[in-house]
């Protein structure tokens, strides 16, 4: 199949964690949905969040991905 002939995606929602950054909790999120998914094609950001320790430190990033993979 060629980039100019007809694909179908489906997306599904799956949310990557890090203590590191944001992209390593997209990075996590997306390893592990290949894990199970074939095909995979792209990602959007839905929402980016995190958790802040008591001494006010950013401690975990949490990142709502929406990941694409073609159907056969």
């Amino acid at each position: 199949m060629t980039y100019g002939d007809s694909r179908i995606y489906k997306k599904v929602e799956v949310i990557g964690t890090s203590s590191q950054s944001a992209e390593v909790a997209i990075q996590r999120a997306v390893d592990r949905a290949q894990e199970s998914l074939e095909k995979l094609s792209w990602f959007e950001v839905k929402e980016m969040r995190g958790h802040i320790d008591d001494d006010g430190k950013v401690s975990e990033y949490q990142v709502v991905l929406k990941i694409a993979f073609e159907l056969a």
